[in-house]
């Protein structure tokens, strides 16, 4: 008994120097990539029993090759304004993990991309497609780009530009782009185009987040959203609790947060406010979603619009100030760490039972440590976020078989796909010592399956 234990704790020392050296490490190796390091901060605060039980991924590794992207490519995009301009973004793909199969992760074009950024979601994007089931590995592109006031022409000229220097690094056995910020179904159909005539081709798997009516999957628009309010509920049933008589807030209106809200309204909850990056609106009589559908997907307007079709409604600058809104569930849907531990402790003070992650890592790390420490339940990125790219892997099986199943085929998959995930997390957690904390689950899963097949494809 008394071995047992020495041997116990040796193997639990090892684990925490080796988890402590590796982060040194990635530290030193990056030091100007904030938004990097927070994701490889938390994972790696996650995984330490996982290398007291499994000291196998310490003698091969694993822990500094997968912190190491596979490659990263950065290229100048060059292209021609409405006003015969040459204008010049940069472009990023960060091809992080294929262990499980290709690289698969969305595009952003955004003001704020850069390596540090591309880089973080990419890791991001490596766990969390490992916990769909889907056979994907991680990655993700971008560019510094900003749609926001260009024409159409301008959109395609500059995403016509993009995809001529990407296409020699991506193809339906290799990496398979999607839409994010930015990038929406007319900016894939655009890339989509351009790749096939650079390739004299048609090659249906490359992108995901097509037109529905070009090859496409109908239910893809909606899935992000959709799926985090399916873990939520999951985490909601844990408790014997649901979304029946609650009320939510959103951060965000693109597609995401517009989802997050019609699909949380059909479960019986009264969503009270949502946001852009101005400000945002609070409807004490409920967010009429088809009203912000309008605004945002159709007329491309501002959120502050919606007062003028809904009297009671009103309009507050400042699009962080929606969390002092009270209410029962949260759901930020917008940006990387848009809620701070400020905005979590007003939210706790206000009654919040539950925070989901729509967004990619929206919650600052002193936010979450504040909602687990106060018994809230929290649903992080890496799960509650995955809804999207476990549709287009749907997509991409689809293509693959020549076929379309029906949106009510696809929503049913997807809710399986959420259920299970949450399964896989809560077991985890559970299994090293970390009961209810699905941050750690998560984190644990993710890693478990790339781990376990980088072991097992040996040393590269």
């Amino acid at each position: 008994m008394e071995i047992a234990r020495d041997v116990k704790g040796e193997l639990k020392s090892r684990a925490n120097d080796y988890v402590h050296e590796v982060y040194e490490l990635v530290k030193k190796r990056n030091p100007d990539e904030k938004e990097f390091l927070q994701a490889a901060r938390e994972v790696f605060d996650s995984l330490r029993p996982v290398f007291s039980k499994h000291p196998e991924f310490i003698y091969n590794g694993i822990l500094e090759r997968i912190t190491e992207p596979d490659r990263v490519i950065t290229f100048r995009v060059a292209w021609e304004d409405d006003t015969g301009k040459v204008q010049v973004n940069r472009g990023f793909r960060v091809q992080f993990n294929n262990s499980l199969g290709p690289y698969k992760g969305g595009i952003r074009f955004h003001p704020t991309v850069n390596s540090s950024i591309m880089k973080f979601l990419a890791f991001e994007q490596t766990f969390k497609n490992a916990l769909t089931g889907q056979p994907i590995g991680g990655g993700k592109g971008g560019s510094d780009f900003d749609p926001k006031g260009k024409s159409n022409r301008e959109i395609m000229r500059f995403t016509q530009s993009f995809i001529t220097e990407l296409s020699k690094y991506i193809g339906a056995d290799m990496d398979v782009p999607a839409g994010d910020i930015g990038v929406g179904k007319r900016e894939i159909g655009y890339m989509f185009g351009q790749y096939n005539r650079l390739k004299g081709g048609y090659e249906a798997g490359v992108f995901t987040g097509k037109d529905p009516n070009h090859g496409g999957s109908l239910g893809r628009k909606e899935a992000t959203g959709y799926g985090c309010v399916y873990f939520v509920e999951e985490m909601l049933k844990e408790k014997s609790n649901s979304f029946k008589g609650k009320t939510v807030i959103v951060s965000g209106s693109g597609n995401v947060a517009i989802y997050a809200m019609e699909k949380a309204i059909e479960l019986g909850s009264k969503v009270l406010a949502c946001s852009d990056s101005n400000g945002y609106i609070y409807d004490p009589n409920g967010i009429d979603v088809e009203t912000v559908k309008q605004l945002k997907e159709f007329d491309n307007k501002r959120i502050q619009e919606y007062i003028k079709f809904h009297k009671g409604a009103t309009y507050s600058e400042g699009c962080t100030d929606i969390w002092k809104v009270p209410c029962d569930i949260a759901l930020p849907c917008a940006t990387q760490n848009e809620l701070e531990e400020k905005d979590a402790a007003i939210l706790i003070g206000n009654g919040v039972i539950a925070v989901g992650e729509g967004a990619n890592m929206p919650c600052t790390e002193e936010a979450v440590l504040l909602f687990q420490a106060n018994g809230v339940l929290f649903g992080p990125a890496k799960a509650a976020n995955a809804g999207g790219v476990a549709v287009s892997a749907m997509e991409m099986s689809q293509n693959s078989m020549r076929l379309s199943w029906t949106v009510e085929e696809v929503d049913e998959k997807l809710k399986l796909v959420m259920r299970n995930i949450y399964e896989s997390c809560h077991n985890a957690a559970n299994n090293f010592g970390h009961p209810g904390n699905l941050v750690v689950g998560a984190n644990i899963a993710g890693f478990l399956k790339v781990a376990d097949a980088m072991v097992a494809h040996g040393v590269h």
